[in-house]
Protein backbone atom coordinates (compact mmCIF):
# COMPACT_ATOMS: atom_id res chain seq x y z
CA UNK A 1 0.00 0.00 0.00
CA UNK A 2 1.62 3.35 -1.23
CA UNK A 3 -1.06 6.03 -0.77
CA UNK A 4 -0.41 7.53 2.70
CA UNK A 5 -1.23 11.22 0.98
CA UNK A 6 -4.73 10.26 0.64
CA UNK A 7 -5.13 8.44 3.78
CA UNK A 8 -3.89 11.89 5.14
CA UNK A 9 -6.79 13.70 2.76
CA UNK A 10 -9.29 10.92 4.54
CA UNK A 11 -8.21 12.45 8.34
CA UNK A 12 -8.97 15.95 6.91
CA UNK A 13 -12.83 14.93 6.18
CA UNK A 14 -13.00 12.77 8.93
CA UNK A 15 -12.49 15.95 11.37
CA UNK A 16 -14.72 17.80 9.61
CA UNK A 17 -17.97 15.59 9.23
CA UNK A 18 -17.25 14.55 12.93
CA UNK A 19 -17.05 18.73 13.96
CA UNK A 20 -20.31 19.32 11.54
CA UNK A 21 -22.17 16.45 13.74
CA UNK A 22 -21.43 18.14 17.04
CA UNK A 23 -21.85 21.79 15.52
CA UNK A 24 -25.41 20.10 14.15
CA UNK A 25 -26.42 18.80 16.97
CA UNK A 26 -25.61 21.88 19.42
CA UNK A 27 -27.66 24.51 16.78
CA UNK A 28 -30.54 21.68 16.97
CA UNK A 29 -30.42 21.58 20.98
CA UNK A 30 -30.62 25.51 21.14
CA UNK A 31 -33.21 25.99 18.60
CA UNK A 32 -35.45 23.71 19.83
CA UNK A 33 -34.49 24.24 23.66
CA UNK A 34 -33.62 27.62 23.58
CA UNK A 35 -30.93 27.60 26.23
CA UNK A 36 -27.76 27.51 23.49
CA UNK A 37 -25.25 28.24 25.88
CA UNK A 38 -25.79 25.39 28.43
CA UNK A 39 -26.77 23.03 25.39
CA UNK A 40 -23.50 23.85 23.45
CA UNK A 41 -21.22 23.63 26.30
CA UNK A 42 -22.57 20.25 27.36
CA UNK A 43 -22.51 18.74 23.73
CA UNK A 44 -19.21 20.18 23.46
CA UNK A 45 -17.78 18.49 26.48
CA UNK A 46 -19.91 15.09 25.62
CA UNK A 47 -18.56 14.75 22.12
CA UNK A 48 -14.49 15.84 23.71
CA UNK A 49 -14.89 13.11 26.40
CA UNK A 50 -17.06 10.97 24.00
CA UNK A 51 -13.80 11.31 21.45
CA UNK A 52 -11.41 10.28 24.18
CA UNK A 53 -13.25 7.08 25.28
CA UNK A 54 -13.32 6.23 21.12
CA UNK A 55 -9.00 6.60 21.64
CA UNK A 56 -9.18 4.31 24.51
CA UNK A 57 -11.48 1.55 22.95
CA UNK A 58 -9.26 1.68 19.70
CA UNK A 59 -6.63 0.31 22.18
CA UNK A 60 -9.09 -3.13 21.95
CA UNK A 61 -9.23 -3.56 18.18
CA UNK A 62 -5.85 -5.84 17.53
CA UNK A 63 -6.61 -7.52 13.75
CA UNK A 64 -8.11 -6.34 10.76
CA UNK A 65 -7.58 -2.66 11.31
CA UNK A 66 -8.30 -1.60 7.88
CA UNK A 67 -11.48 -3.23 7.78
CA UNK A 68 -12.36 -2.33 11.36
CA UNK A 69 -11.81 1.24 10.02
CA UNK A 70 -14.54 1.23 7.56
CA UNK A 71 -17.01 -0.37 9.36
CA UNK A 72 -17.03 2.78 11.49
CA UNK A 73 -16.93 5.01 8.75
CA UNK A 74 -20.09 3.50 7.50
CA UNK A 75 -21.58 3.75 11.27
CA UNK A 76 -20.42 7.54 11.55
CA UNK A 77 -22.57 7.87 8.15
CA UNK A 78 -25.36 6.70 9.23
CA UNK A 79 -25.40 7.97 12.63
CA UNK A 80 -24.31 11.31 12.11
CA UNK A 81 -26.34 11.73 8.98
CA UNK A 82 -29.63 10.89 9.99
CA UNK A 83 -28.91 12.46 13.73
CA UNK A 84 -30.64 15.75 12.67
CA UNK A 85 -33.81 14.15 11.11
CA UNK A 86 -33.68 11.79 14.44
CA UNK A 87 -33.08 14.80 16.95
CA UNK A 88 -36.12 17.27 15.26
CA UNK A 89 -38.59 14.00 15.03
CA UNK A 90 -37.37 12.71 18.70
CA UNK A 91 -38.40 16.21 20.22
CA UNK A 92 -41.54 16.33 18.88
CA UNK A 93 -42.38 12.85 19.81
CA UNK A 94 -40.66 11.58 22.77
CA UNK A 95 -40.33 12.77 26.93
CA UNK A 96 -36.73 11.54 26.92
CA UNK A 97 -34.83 14.25 24.26
CA UNK A 98 -32.32 15.04 26.77
CA UNK A 99 -30.94 11.22 26.51
CA UNK A 100 -31.59 10.79 23.19
CA UNK A 101 -29.36 14.10 22.34
CA UNK A 102 -26.45 13.10 24.25
CA UNK A 103 -26.78 9.80 23.52
CA UNK A 104 -26.31 10.54 19.95
CA UNK A 105 -23.60 13.36 20.47
CA UNK A 106 -21.50 10.71 22.63
CA UNK A 107 -22.03 8.11 20.45
CA UNK A 108 -20.20 10.15 17.47
CA UNK A 109 -17.97 11.25 19.48
CA UNK A 110 -16.83 7.57 20.26
CA UNK A 111 -17.01 6.78 16.48
CA UNK A 112 -14.63 9.56 15.35
CA UNK A 113 -12.17 9.20 18.85
CA UNK A 114 -11.79 5.68 17.09
CA UNK A 115 -11.15 6.76 13.47
CA UNK A 116 -7.61 8.50 13.88
CA UNK A 117 -6.18 5.87 16.06
CA UNK A 118 -6.71 3.46 13.74
CA UNK A 119 -5.21 5.63 10.59
CA UNK A 120 -2.80 6.12 12.64
CA UNK A 121 -2.02 2.56 13.38
CA UNK A 122 -2.60 1.86 10.00
CA UNK A 123 -0.18 4.47 8.95
CA UNK A 124 2.88 4.20 11.02
CA UNK A 125 4.83 1.64 8.65
CA UNK A 126 4.04 4.01 5.77
CA UNK A 127 5.17 7.30 7.40
CA UNK A 128 7.83 7.92 9.68
CA UNK A 129 6.74 8.55 13.25
CA UNK A 130 7.48 12.89 13.67
CA UNK A 131 5.59 13.09 10.27
CA UNK A 132 3.10 11.19 11.18
CA UNK A 133 1.84 12.37 13.99
CA UNK A 134 1.98 16.00 12.81
CA UNK A 135 0.38 15.36 9.35
CA UNK A 136 -2.30 13.40 10.86
CA UNK A 137 -2.86 16.22 13.90
CA UNK A 138 -2.62 19.35 11.28
CA UNK A 139 -5.00 17.72 8.67
CA UNK A 140 -7.26 16.90 12.00
CA UNK A 141 -7.47 20.53 13.29
CA UNK A 142 -7.88 22.06 9.41
CA UNK A 143 -10.62 19.48 9.10
CA UNK A 144 -12.46 21.17 12.07
CA UNK A 145 -11.29 24.80 11.23
CA UNK A 146 -13.39 24.13 7.97
CA UNK A 147 -16.13 22.88 9.70
CA UNK A 148 -16.66 26.16 12.19
CA UNK A 149 -16.12 28.22 9.05
CA UNK A 150 -18.49 26.66 6.44
CA UNK A 151 -21.20 25.79 8.85
CA UNK A 152 -22.87 28.72 9.47
CA UNK A 153 -21.69 30.70 6.30
CA UNK A 154 -22.22 28.18 3.52
CA UNK A 155 -24.04 24.99 4.67
CA UNK A 156 -26.84 26.16 7.17
CA UNK A 157 -28.10 28.50 5.20
CA UNK A 158 -28.07 26.80 1.60
CA UNK A 159 -28.82 23.61 2.84
CA UNK A 160 -30.29 23.58 5.85
CA UNK A 161 -29.90 21.65 9.23
CA UNK A 162 -31.61 18.53 7.91
CA UNK A 163 -29.84 18.49 4.73
CA UNK A 164 -26.00 19.25 5.98
CA UNK A 165 -26.50 16.50 8.21
CA UNK A 166 -27.87 13.97 5.02
CA UNK A 167 -24.49 15.07 3.18
CA UNK A 168 -22.18 14.85 5.75
CA UNK A 169 -23.17 11.53 6.21
CA UNK A 170 -23.18 10.54 2.57
CA UNK A 171 -19.43 11.91 2.43
CA UNK A 172 -18.39 9.85 5.41
CA UNK A 173 -20.15 6.88 3.86
CA UNK A 174 -17.98 7.19 0.38
CA UNK A 175 -14.59 7.95 2.55
CA UNK A 176 -15.47 4.43 3.22
CA UNK A 177 -15.98 3.11 0.03
CA UNK A 178 -13.06 5.27 -1.17
CA UNK A 179 -11.46 3.52 1.72
CA UNK A 180 -12.08 0.33 0.33
CA UNK A 181 -9.72 0.76 -2.64
CA UNK A 182 -7.34 2.82 -0.60
CA UNK A 183 -7.10 -0.25 1.71
CA UNK A 184 -7.38 -2.96 -0.19
CA UNK A 185 -4.03 -4.75 0.21
CA UNK A 186 -4.91 -4.74 4.17
CA UNK A 187 -8.58 -6.02 3.79
CA UNK A 188 -7.94 -8.78 1.32
CA UNK A 189 -10.86 -10.85 2.07
CA UNK A 190 -14.53 -9.76 2.05
CA UNK A 191 -13.82 -6.32 0.26
CA UNK A 192 -16.83 -6.91 -2.04
CA UNK A 193 -19.46 -6.73 0.80
CA UNK A 194 -18.26 -4.19 2.50
CA UNK A 195 -18.31 -1.77 -0.69
CA UNK A 196 -21.83 -3.02 -0.73
CA UNK A 197 -22.54 -2.21 2.59
CA UNK A 198 -20.97 1.72 1.90
CA UNK A 199 -23.42 2.04 -1.59
CA UNK A 200 -26.29 0.73 0.72
CA UNK A 201 -25.25 3.39 3.07
CA UNK A 202 -25.00 6.43 0.20
CA UNK A 203 -28.19 4.63 -1.33
CA UNK A 204 -30.03 5.40 2.02
CA UNK A 205 -29.06 8.48 2.93
CA UNK A 206 -29.39 9.86 -1.00
CA UNK A 207 -33.11 8.87 -0.43
CA UNK A 208 -32.90 10.99 2.99
CA UNK A 209 -31.86 13.69 1.10
CA UNK A 210 -34.29 13.61 -1.69
CA UNK A 211 -37.09 13.82 0.66
CA UNK A 212 -35.49 16.20 3.34
CA UNK A 213 -38.36 18.63 2.82
CA UNK A 214 -40.33 15.72 4.18
CA UNK A 215 -38.69 15.14 7.28
CA UNK A 216 -38.08 19.09 8.21
CA UNK A 217 -42.13 18.91 7.60
CA UNK A 218 -42.70 15.43 9.88
CA UNK A 219 -40.73 17.62 12.10
CA UNK A 220 -41.93 20.56 12.18
CA UNK A 221 -45.24 19.71 12.00
CA UNK A 222 -45.17 18.22 15.35
CA UNK A 223 -43.22 21.33 16.75
CA UNK A 224 -45.84 24.34 15.92
CA UNK A 225 -49.63 24.07 16.54
CA UNK A 226 -50.56 25.47 13.35
CA UNK A 227 -49.83 25.00 9.44
CA UNK A 228 -46.31 26.31 8.49
CA UNK A 229 -46.66 28.41 5.16
CA UNK A 230 -42.93 30.16 5.18
CA UNK A 231 -39.62 28.86 6.21
CA UNK A 232 -35.76 29.86 5.71
CA UNK A 233 -32.77 29.37 6.73
CA UNK A 234 -30.45 32.26 7.15
CA UNK A 235 -26.65 32.35 8.36
CA UNK A 236 -28.45 33.61 11.46
CA UNK A 237 -31.50 32.04 12.34
CA UNK A 238 -34.33 29.71 11.22
CA UNK A 239 -37.18 31.70 11.00
CA UNK A 240 -40.80 29.54 10.44
CA UNK A 241 -44.15 31.19 9.81
CA UNK A 242 -47.48 29.17 10.66
CA UNK A 243 -50.92 30.23 9.90
CA UNK A 244 -54.14 29.72 11.64
CA UNK A 245 -57.96 30.60 11.66
CA UNK A 246 -56.87 34.02 13.75
CA UNK A 247 -53.70 35.30 11.90
CA UNK A 248 -50.00 34.47 11.33
CA UNK A 249 -47.92 34.04 13.97
CA UNK A 250 -43.68 34.15 13.43
CA UNK A 251 -41.14 32.15 15.23
CA UNK A 252 -37.35 32.71 15.11
CA UNK A 253 -35.21 29.40 16.11
CA UNK A 254 -38.77 28.40 17.18
CA UNK A 255 -39.26 31.06 19.75
CA UNK A 256 -42.63 33.00 18.48
CA UNK A 257 -41.80 36.83 18.02
CA UNK A 258 -45.31 37.84 17.72
CA UNK A 259 -48.74 36.56 16.38
CA UNK A 260 -50.73 39.27 13.84
CA UNK A 261 -53.30 39.13 16.35
CA UNK A 262 -51.81 40.97 19.34
CA UNK A 263 -49.08 42.11 17.72
CA UNK A 264 -50.55 45.28 18.29
CA UNK A 265 -50.20 45.90 21.85
CA UNK A 266 -46.50 44.46 22.29
CA UNK A 267 -45.99 47.64 19.56
CA UNK A 268 -47.71 49.90 20.52
CA UNK A 269 -46.63 49.71 24.84
CA UNK A 270 -43.13 49.78 23.20
CA UNK A 271 -42.82 52.62 20.75
CA UNK A 272 -45.59 55.05 21.77
CA UNK A 273 -44.25 56.21 25.48
CA UNK A 274 -40.87 56.41 23.63
CA UNK A 275 -42.15 59.04 21.10
CA UNK A 276 -44.11 60.94 23.41
CA UNK A 277 -41.71 61.19 25.71
CA UNK A 278 -39.48 62.37 22.69
CA UNK A 279 -41.67 65.24 22.27
CA UNK A 280 -42.12 65.76 18.28
CA UNK A 281 -39.00 63.05 17.28
CA UNK A 282 -37.42 63.42 14.15
CA UNK A 283 -34.66 61.26 14.00
CA UNK A 284 -35.40 57.81 15.27
CA UNK A 285 -33.81 54.66 16.08
CA UNK A 286 -35.18 51.46 16.09
CA UNK A 287 -32.52 48.54 16.97
CA UNK A 288 -33.66 45.29 15.99
CA UNK A 289 -37.20 44.80 14.70
CA UNK A 290 -36.86 43.52 11.38
CA UNK A 291 -40.08 42.56 10.66
CA UNK A 292 -41.26 46.21 10.20
CA UNK A 293 -44.26 46.36 12.91
CA UNK A 294 -42.30 48.68 15.33
CA UNK A 295 -41.27 50.69 12.36
CA UNK A 296 -45.00 50.94 11.21
CA UNK A 297 -45.85 52.69 14.96
CA UNK A 298 -42.55 54.74 14.49
CA UNK A 299 -44.05 56.30 11.42
CA UNK A 300 -47.36 57.42 12.65
CA UNK A 301 -45.76 60.33 13.86
CA UNK A 302 -45.66 63.48 11.10
CA UNK A 303 -42.84 64.75 13.13
CA UNK A 304 -40.36 62.25 11.85
CA UNK A 305 -37.96 62.82 9.83
CA UNK A 306 -35.38 59.82 9.13
CA UNK A 307 -35.75 56.35 10.79
CA UNK A 308 -32.66 53.88 10.95
CA UNK A 309 -33.78 50.71 11.42
CA UNK A 310 -30.33 48.30 12.30
CA UNK A 311 -31.07 44.57 12.23
CA UNK A 312 -28.52 41.84 11.87
CA UNK A 313 -30.62 39.94 9.32
CA UNK A 314 -31.26 40.92 5.52
CA UNK A 315 -33.49 37.91 5.11
CA UNK A 316 -35.83 39.41 8.08
CA UNK A 317 -36.08 43.06 6.67
CA UNK A 318 -36.78 41.55 3.78
CA UNK A 319 -39.14 39.32 4.52
CA UNK A 320 -41.89 41.27 3.54
CA UNK A 321 -41.71 41.26 0.17
CA UNK A 322 -41.34 37.37 0.52
CA UNK A 323 -44.44 37.21 2.62
CA UNK A 324 -47.32 39.99 1.80
CA UNK A 325 -49.52 39.25 4.94
CA UNK A 326 -46.58 40.75 6.91
CA UNK A 327 -46.38 43.53 4.32
CA UNK A 328 -49.77 44.79 4.60
CA UNK A 329 -49.51 43.70 8.89
CA UNK A 330 -46.27 46.18 8.99
CA UNK A 331 -48.38 48.53 6.47
CA UNK A 332 -45.62 48.53 4.29
CA UNK A 333 -42.89 50.61 6.22
CA UNK A 334 -40.11 49.38 4.89
CA UNK A 335 -41.43 51.51 1.37
CA UNK A 336 -41.41 54.57 3.18
CA UNK A 337 -38.79 56.71 2.06
CA UNK A 338 -38.07 58.31 5.66
CA UNK A 339 -36.96 54.80 5.94
CA UNK A 340 -33.31 53.55 6.43
CA UNK A 341 -32.31 49.88 6.83
CA UNK A 342 -29.05 48.87 8.06
CA UNK A 343 -27.92 44.89 8.01
CA UNK A 344 -25.19 45.15 10.52
CA UNK A 345 -24.67 43.81 13.90
CA UNK A 346 -26.37 46.34 16.26
CA UNK A 347 -23.37 46.27 18.88
CA UNK A 348 -20.90 47.15 16.16
CA UNK A 349 -22.96 49.60 14.37
CA UNK A 350 -23.75 51.71 17.88
CA UNK A 351 -19.77 51.61 18.21
CA UNK A 352 -18.86 53.34 15.04
CA UNK A 353 -21.69 54.76 13.99
CA UNK A 354 -20.80 59.15 13.54
CA UNK A 355 -24.32 60.42 12.30
CA UNK A 356 -26.11 62.86 14.11
CA UNK A 357 -27.93 61.96 17.76
CA UNK A 358 -31.22 60.57 17.56
CA UNK A 359 -34.47 61.89 19.59
CA UNK A 360 -35.88 58.43 20.26
CA UNK A 361 -34.68 54.94 20.36
CA UNK A 362 -36.40 51.45 20.10
CA UNK A 363 -34.61 48.68 21.22
CA UNK A 364 -36.41 45.14 19.69
CA UNK A 365 -33.82 43.02 20.46
CA UNK A 366 -34.83 38.74 20.66
CA UNK A 367 -34.82 37.60 24.26
CA UNK A 368 -30.96 37.49 25.75
CA UNK A 369 -30.92 33.67 25.18
CA UNK A 370 -27.60 34.03 24.23
CA UNK A 371 -24.26 35.59 24.43
CA UNK A 372 -24.23 37.35 21.89
CA UNK A 373 -27.84 38.54 22.44
CA UNK A 374 -27.17 38.97 25.76
CA UNK A 375 -24.53 41.19 25.16
CA UNK A 376 -27.36 43.75 23.36
CA UNK A 377 -28.45 44.49 27.01
CA UNK A 378 -24.83 45.11 28.53
CA UNK A 379 -24.00 48.49 30.13
CA UNK A 380 -21.26 48.57 27.61
CA UNK A 381 -23.80 48.75 24.71
CA UNK A 382 -26.48 51.37 26.76
CA UNK A 383 -23.46 54.04 27.35
CA UNK A 384 -22.21 53.94 23.23
CA UNK A 385 -25.72 54.04 22.90
CA UNK A 386 -26.65 56.77 25.14
CA UNK A 387 -23.30 58.85 23.29
CA UNK A 388 -25.47 58.60 20.19
CA UNK A 389 -28.80 60.06 21.55
CA UNK A 390 -29.73 63.99 21.81
CA UNK A 391 -29.73 65.58 25.59
CA UNK A 392 -33.50 64.97 26.66
CA UNK A 393 -33.86 61.62 23.62
CA UNK A 394 -35.99 58.98 25.38
CA UNK A 395 -35.26 55.17 25.01
CA UNK A 396 -37.60 52.43 25.32
CA UNK A 397 -36.25 48.54 25.60
CA UNK A 398 -38.79 44.96 24.87
CA UNK A 399 -37.48 43.25 28.56
CA UNK A 400 -38.92 40.37 28.59
CA UNK A 401 -41.58 39.19 31.09
CA UNK A 402 -41.46 40.41 34.43
CA UNK A 403 -43.89 37.64 35.46
CA UNK A 404 -42.31 34.32 34.21
CA UNK A 405 -38.61 35.79 34.70
CA UNK A 406 -38.83 38.39 37.07
CA UNK A 407 -34.86 38.09 37.70
CA UNK A 408 -34.12 38.99 34.09
CA UNK A 409 -36.39 41.75 34.04
CA UNK A 410 -34.33 43.97 36.82
CA UNK A 411 -31.64 43.06 35.74
CA UNK A 412 -32.42 44.80 32.51
CA UNK A 413 -33.93 47.57 34.72
CA UNK A 414 -30.72 48.01 36.86
CA UNK A 415 -28.59 47.69 33.81
CA UNK A 416 -29.41 50.89 32.19
CA UNK A 417 -29.62 52.93 35.85
CA UNK A 418 -25.58 51.61 36.07
CA UNK A 419 -25.36 52.86 32.29
CA UNK A 420 -26.52 56.35 33.40
CA UNK A 421 -30.26 56.17 32.75
CA UNK A 422 -33.41 57.08 34.28
CA UNK A 423 -36.00 54.27 33.91
CA UNK A 424 -39.24 53.74 34.69
CA UNK A 425 -40.68 50.01 34.28
CA UNK A 426 -43.63 49.36 32.65
CA UNK A 427 -45.34 46.27 31.23
CA UNK A 428 -48.71 44.99 29.44
CA UNK A 429 -50.77 42.08 28.58
CA UNK A 430 -50.08 40.45 25.47
CA UNK A 431 -52.33 37.37 24.77
CA UNK A 432 -49.76 35.28 23.52
CA UNK A 433 -46.79 35.98 26.23
CA UNK A 434 -48.85 36.96 29.17
CA UNK A 435 -47.25 39.74 30.78
CA UNK A 436 -44.48 41.42 29.01
CA UNK A 437 -41.84 44.00 30.54
CA UNK A 438 -40.54 46.98 28.97
CA UNK A 439 -38.51 50.07 29.97
CA UNK A 440 -38.82 53.83 29.44
CA UNK A 441 -35.57 55.69 29.99
CA UNK A 442 -33.78 58.58 29.56
CA UNK A 443 -30.86 60.41 31.14
CA UNK A 444 -32.62 63.19 33.09
CA UNK A 445 -36.03 62.97 35.34
CA UNK A 446 -39.25 62.80 33.58
CA UNK A 447 -43.20 62.07 34.27
CA UNK A 448 -44.79 59.45 32.38
CA UNK A 449 -45.86 60.55 29.11
CA UNK A 450 -49.38 61.16 28.11
CA UNK A 451 -52.03 61.93 25.24
CA UNK A 452 -51.17 58.91 22.76
CA UNK A 453 -52.41 59.57 18.98
CA UNK A 454 -55.39 59.21 17.94
CA UNK A 455 -57.14 55.52 16.39
CA UNK A 456 -54.86 52.88 18.21
CA UNK A 457 -56.21 49.66 18.78
CA UNK A 458 -54.83 49.39 22.44
CA UNK A 459 -53.25 52.66 24.12
CA UNK A 460 -55.29 55.39 25.52
CA UNK A 461 -54.87 57.68 28.29
CA UNK A 462 -55.61 55.15 30.91
CA UNK A 463 -54.31 52.56 29.61
CA UNK A 464 -51.26 54.33 29.05
CA UNK A 465 -50.67 55.40 32.48
CA UNK A 466 -51.82 52.04 34.16
CA UNK A 467 -48.71 50.30 32.56
CA UNK A 468 -46.14 52.05 35.15
CA UNK A 469 -47.96 50.79 38.15
CA UNK A 470 -46.43 47.43 38.62
CA UNK A 471 -48.09 44.95 41.29
CA UNK A 472 -46.32 43.63 43.88
CA UNK A 473 -45.72 40.10 42.75
CA UNK A 474 -43.48 41.61 39.39
CA UNK A 475 -41.74 44.39 41.80
CA UNK A 476 -37.78 45.05 41.97
CA UNK A 477 -35.83 41.96 43.42
CA UNK A 478 -31.78 42.48 44.34
CA UNK A 479 -29.91 41.15 40.59
CA UNK A 480 -26.65 41.76 39.30
CA UNK A 481 -25.77 44.00 36.92
CA UNK A 482 -25.26 42.83 33.47
CA UNK A 483 -21.52 43.42 31.83
CA UNK A 484 -19.94 41.88 29.41
CA UNK A 485 -17.70 39.86 31.21
CA UNK A 486 -20.14 38.27 33.48
CA UNK A 487 -23.35 38.33 31.12
CA UNK A 488 -25.81 37.98 34.52
CA UNK A 489 -28.42 38.27 32.40
CA UNK A 490 -28.12 35.01 30.13
CA UNK A 491 -27.85 32.93 33.11
CA UNK A 492 -30.60 34.23 34.39
CA UNK A 493 -32.63 34.14 31.82
CA UNK A 494 -31.51 30.13 30.67
CA UNK A 495 -32.52 29.27 34.67
CA UNK A 496 -36.11 31.32 34.83
CA UNK A 497 -37.48 29.84 31.29
CA UNK A 498 -36.42 26.36 31.55
CA UNK A 499 -38.68 26.32 34.63
CA UNK A 500 -41.07 26.53 31.90
CA UNK A 501 -39.91 23.54 29.29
Amino acid sequence: MKRPPLLFLNVLIVATCGLIYELLAGTLASYVLGDSVTQFSLIIGIYLFAMGVGSWLSGFIDKGLARRFVDIELAVAILGGFSAPLLFISFSRVSYFYAVLYFVVFAIGVFVGLEIPLLLRILKDKVEFKQLVSRVLAFDYIGALLASILFPILFVPRLGLIRTSLVFGMLNACVALWGTWLLQPLIKSGIVALRIRAVVVIVLLLVGLIYANKLTSLAEDEMFADEIVYTKDTPYQRIVITRGRAGFQLFLNGNLQFSSTDEYRYHEALVHPAMLLANNPKRVIVLGGGDGLALREVLKYPSVERVTLVDLDPDMTNLSTRFPLLAKLNERAFEDPRVQVVNEDAFVWIEENTEQPYDAAILDFPDPNSFSLGKLYTTRFYRMLKAKLAPDASVSVQSTSPMFARNSYWCIIRTLEAAGFVVRPYYTAVPSFGLWGYALARTSPFEIPRHPPAGLRFLNDQTLVAMFTLSSDIGPVPVEINRLDNQALVRYYEGEWRRFE
